[in-house]
């Protein structure tokens, strides 16, 4: 019972997480939202470049990609604590029954994975070359990464 409970913990905790995240996002909206426009602009990229063609410097979709990440952090955090509350009912249940309740948690783990993974590192990092912007944001968002992943690595582990 103890790696149960200990897979339900660590799960629960990257939900309430990415949950944090994901309010902050909203309550202190502007504070991200800059550091995205800031970004997206390529601002920091040397004039010449042959990248600063993917600049993209109107507000719009500023906001859009922004709402976007928001977005994705409250279904990835929905997923996870969705997933805790079925692992918690499952947690007394035979091993194929508590295996099978992984799956609502699992997904919002990769969903998290996939967003700091493809939309920080991928589309931010090397796309729009956020690491050239000040505070290296890909720093924190390889953070994520690792918590999440580890915790799907553990929670995916199967129980007999």
């Amino acid at each position: 019972m103890l790696m149960r409970y200990s897979k339900i913990l660590l799960t629960a905790a990257l939900g309430a997480l990415i949950l944090l995240v994901a309010i902050n996002n909203v309550t202190d909206y502007d504070t991200n939202y800059q550091v995205v426009s800031h970004v997206m602009s390529m601002d920091q990229v040397p004039l010449g470049s042959p990248l600063e063609w993917r600049a993209v410097t109107s507000a719009t979709p500023h906001r859009i990609f922004y709402a976007f990440i928001i977005a994705i952090e409250f279904a990835a955090a929905a997923l996870i604590l969705a997933g805790v509350w079925r692992l918690l009912l499952a947690r007394k249940a035979q091993a194929t029954q508590f295996n099978a309740a992984k799956d609502v948690a699992t997904a919002g783990l990769a969903l998290a994975v996939g967003l700091y993974l493809f939309g920080f590192m991928a589309v931010g990092g090397e796309w729009f070359q956020m690491w050239r912007s000040g505070p290296d944001m890909q720093q924190a968002a390889f953070r994520f990464i690792g918590c999440a992943a580890l915790v799907m690595l553990f929670l995916g582990q199967r129980d007999d």
